[in-house]
């Protein structure tokens, strides 16, 4: 039998990550990430060279990590001084993006993948004070007491999901969002976001390798980022990862044809993908 292109959703970490090092070896990239063809290994390519159109879809992880790494600047400046990163995947922001050495940086992903990516990188040093927590983030008990943890040891957290979000179902979402209010250290969240119409597009081209490895897309909220404000997260700041690429010359062709036309909207019915800045209610 045919092994499956991809086995588990911890092999998207390794797909993803070819992306980033496809940004890399450009002549002008809109970013560096020198780890990233190193941790995406043998397994990466191979789900690059597999799944049909994959090469494709590269403007938008593109989009996707400068975004996020724009806004980690900017909440450091604000700031931040704590960054936690759930389901971090092999992302090497705290090796390669310039953070102050003070700066707590937490990772939590799955126990394999954070194993993977210790021995991947033991040769090298982090910018800042990097800290890695082995748990599944869908142990809800697990994950309360330790989101309270890191509440009492800091005093501005931004919180990261990037690439996690599109794989819960509503309840669960917003479970998460309701989690992370629960110490007020937690200040602003990152997170992509895409709406029912690019949903059903990424489920026609991708959906069913996804599925087969038991991490179907469900996540497309129709009112977009609005959905996490009965959670206790407002935006903040929603950008169009679509006209950031049209910006910055990443649309491939034929999409550059219509980098002219206005911009879709997150509730909307064309496809639409973005990163969002959440900031936490205050009780009243």
């Amino acid at each position: 039998m045919t092994a499956p292109v991809i086995r588990n959703i911890s092999d998207t970490a390794a797909w993803v990550a070819i992306f980033r090092a496809m940004e890399t070896e450009r002549s002008e990239p809109l970013f560096r990430d020198p780890y990233a063809r190193r941790l995406a290994g043998k397994r990466g390519e191979e789900i690059m060279e597999k799944v049909g159109r994959a090469k494709s879809h590269a403007w938008s992880y593109t989009m996707r990590t400068y975004l996020v790494d724009q806004l980690v600047e900017q909440e450091i400046r604000n700031g931040a001084d704590m960054v936690v990163n759930l389901a971090a995947g092999l992302d090497a922001r705290p090796y390669r993006m310039k953070l102050p050495e003070s700066l707590q940086w937490v990772e939590i992903d799955l126990p394999p993948l954070l194993e993977y990516k210790e021995q991947n990188l033991r040769n090298e040093t982090p910018v800042c004070r990097l800290r890695r927590i082995p748990l599944d983030l869908a142990d809800v008990a697990a994950r309360r007491p330790l989101f309270a943890e890191l509440g009492r040891s800091a005093r501005r957290i931004m919180v990261i999901s990037e690439g996690l979000i599109v794989y819960l179902g509503a309840d669960e979402a917003c479970a998460l969002a309701r989690d992370l209010t629960a110490a007020p250290a937690f200040q602003r969240w990152a997170t992509d976001l895409i709406n029912p119409r690019l949903l059903e597009m990424l489920r026609k081209q991708v959906g069913s390798d996804l599925e087969n490895a038991g991490a179907p897309l469900k996540f497309a909220p129709a009112e977009g980022p609005d959905f996490f404000i009965p959670c206790g997260w407002r935006p903040v700041e929603v950008r169009s990862m679509f006209r950031e690429a049209a910006n910055l010359k990443r649309l491939p062709f034929p999409l550059n044809l219509f980098a002219f036309l206005p911009d879709a909207k997150p509730g909307g019915k064309q496809p639409w993908g973005g990163i969002c800045l959440l900031g936490r209610i205050s009780p009243s």
